[in-house]
């Protein structure tokens, strides 16, 4: 009788061990792609630091516990922004994964104005661990801009950065209201004049 308690635990035990490795391969390949990039905020601070930020948001303000979300969000800039191919990410992390970076991943072919219209008009039909990997990504940005603001930045261009986030975010309402609330209230610390 006591084998057959201990079956169940020792599979969900499995199950949480694979999970946490799937997260930990998201980080460290993450962290291996960005290793020589900065942000751009006065501190150039290291940029893995920002998919690290993202995938904290996700569990922690968003109560994410899907590890296949939290990876991607640790993920989200390697197609974007790093020498990585989308076969790279299959086949290291499975078809989900790569979906959801490649539905959060900008054609930097396009010109700036081209791609962030296309994050707003894209936002609705986005999946739905995408869409929680997007709201992720915003309010890391604007917590950010709050913080240390890329050098360079005026105000006017702080806040116009806050109104376009507020327009992709307006079209994924309805996917996690604790993500959506923390948008928000980082929204209301808008850059202000004066």
């Amino acid at each position: 009788m006591g084998k057959g308690r201990g079956a169940p635990a020792r599979r969900r035990n499995r199950r949480s061990a694979a999970q946490i490795d799937l997260i930990l391969d998201a980080l460290a390949f993450s962290a291996h792609k960005h290793r020589d990039q900065r942000r751009k905020d006065s501190r150039a601070s290291p940029y893995v630091n920002h998919p690290i930020a993202v995938a904290r948001t996700l569990a922690h303000d968003g109560r994410v516990h899907d590890p296949s979300v939290i990876a991607a969000g640790l993920l989200h800039d390697t197609l974007e922004d790093t020498r990585t191919s989308a076969a790279e990410l299959r086949q290291r992390f499975g078809p989900t994964i790569a979906a959801m970076v490649r539905e959060v991943t900008d054609n930097k072919r396009l010109s700036k104005k081209r791609r962030k219209r296309l994050q707003i008009e894209h936002a609705r039909r986005l999946s739905y661990g995408a869409r929680l990997v997007k709201l992720a990504d915003k309010i890391s940005n604007l917590r950010d801009l709050l913080i240390s603001p890329p050098l360079g930045w005026s105000l006017a261009r702080r806040r116009e950065y806050f109104d376009w986030a507020k327009a992709v975010v307006d079209e994924l309402r309805g996917t996690n209201a604790r993500l959506e609330r923390e948008f928000d209230r980082l929204y209301r610390r808008r850059p202000r004049r004066g």
